[in-house]
């Protein structure tokens, strides 16, 4: 089995699960937070970029989830949540620090400029494919690729 699994506790880890993740598609419903566990999960189709060559005639999602952790406050700006069907598109993953300490704020990008923000007290996040895998003729590009 080739299922990815991942765990960040820091901006270099975090940076990875980003690549992974960079291209995932999911729902505004496929987002839920529990403030009493201080969790956000979205379950998301990402791209398989580590499997993609350019010269390849088809390509590969995977269903997976991504768990934020140690989470506070959660807020969203770009988008509707009441529109659970709305599909998004994750453009990247990044941390902004509040100072010395760990604590500070994850940020998921989404295309069209909404944004998911986090306010972390340190770096905890996984990700882990959940589901198998399926066929797809669609590379995600992005300007200068």
């Amino acid at each position: 089995m080739d299922a990815l699994k991942l765990l960040a506790l820091d901006q270099d880890d975090l940076a990875i699960i980003s690549a992974h993740v960079q291209d995932g598609v999911f729902k505004v419903g496929d987002i839920s937070f529990s403030a009493r566990a201080g969790q956000l999960s979205i379950v998301l189709n990402r791209f398989v970029w580590e499997k993609a060559q350019r010269k390849q005639k088809s390509f590969e999602r995977r269903r997976a989830a991504i768990t934020f952790k140690r989470v506070n406050a959660v807020r969203s700006i770009g988008f509707d949540r009441s529109k659970r069907e709305e599909v998004l598109s994750l453009l990247a993953i990044r941390f902004v620090q509040d100072g010395d300490g760990p604590e500070g704020r994850i940020e998921v990008l989404l295309s069209g400029g909404g944004t998911i923000s986090m306010d972390v007290e340190v770096i905890e996040v996984q990700l882990a494919d959940t589901g198998g895998a399926w066929e797809t003729g669609f590379m995600p590009s992005h300007p200068g690729n």
